[in-house]
């Protein structure tokens, strides 16, 4: 209980701080939709007569705005500028304050991105379900869960390289390329296919898309999601138990 109540206050001071920032969280929000528009643009025009192109790659918007995670800025800065040492001497989880920020910067995020989405779905007579729309929120969660507990597992290697930015870029080229992003995996070789759907990548972007676009079974994707969601876990506490323990050793 303490946990979240310090969380919750965490989240309201970090809601508060970013609203006096819009301007980059609107920058912010170019990048997160630019990569599905363009997406969008090449395979509808690949595929002009198919309308769940479209479908698809407004809810990889809206998705990719709810689960984007900046934890390279947020947490391992604080690692190379020293400023973790006060927080590791605070009573309470460091998570906390990594987890207040990630949350409020998705709030603004998916505040300032809804009107790209709505307009963008309107001129394109997307036609959701909206049945299928309340089923992916469920897995929606659990892939912003996932793609923080991977920016945080990467985010990390600032305890050992100055290159974690170069890091967390290749990490989110994974989820672009693997996660439904650059195309939908239904349409990949059958071989990059298999290699998708078995990488967490798709879970953390295309796998709640496609139940928002397409509806479906949902057990399997939800066994899916939970599956990396216990192994990403794991890699983090293993990994921040080793990076507190170098940090400390060098007399940070």
């Amino acid at each position: 209980m303490r946990t979240f109540v310090l969380l919750r206050f965490r989240l309201r001071q970090e809601v508060l701080e970013w609203s006096g920032a819009w301007w980059f969280l609107a920058t912010l929000v170019v990048q997160a939709v630019i990569a599905p528009l363009i997406g969008l643009f090449v395979w509808s025009a690949v595929y002009p007569d198919d309308p769940t192109i479209a479908r698809y790659y407004v809810a990889i918007i809206l998705v990719t705005l709810m689960t984007e995670s900046f934890e390279q800025h947020t947490f391992s800065e604080r690692i190379y500028d020293g400023t973790i040492s006060h927080e590791l001497l605070r009573p309470q989880p460091v998570v906390i304050g990594v987890l207040g920020a990630n949350l409020a910067i998705r709030a603004w995020l998916t505040l300032l991105g809804a009107p790209v989405v709505l307009i963008t779905g309107l001129s394109l007579d997307t036609g959701f379900d909206w049945r299928s729309v309340l089923l992916s929120l469920p897995f929606v969660v659990l892939a912003a869960a996932l793609v923080f507990l991977w920016t945080f597992l990467l985010s990390m290697t600032a305890f050992w390289t100055e290159r974690v930015h170069s890091i967390v870029g290749f990490g989110s080229s994974l989820i672009f390329l693997f996660g439904g992003t650059a195309a939908p995996i239904g349409l990949l070789p059958d071989i990059w296919r298999q290699i998708a759907e078995a990488s967490p990548f798709y879970a953390m972007s295309g796998l709640p898309a496609e139940i928002a676009a397409y509806g479906g079974s949902t057990a399997a994707a939800l066994g899916r999601q939970l599956f990396w969601l216990v192994v990403l876990l794991v890699a983090v506490k293993f990994a921040w138990r080793a990076g507190v323990r170098r940090y400390t050793a060098v007399g940070s």
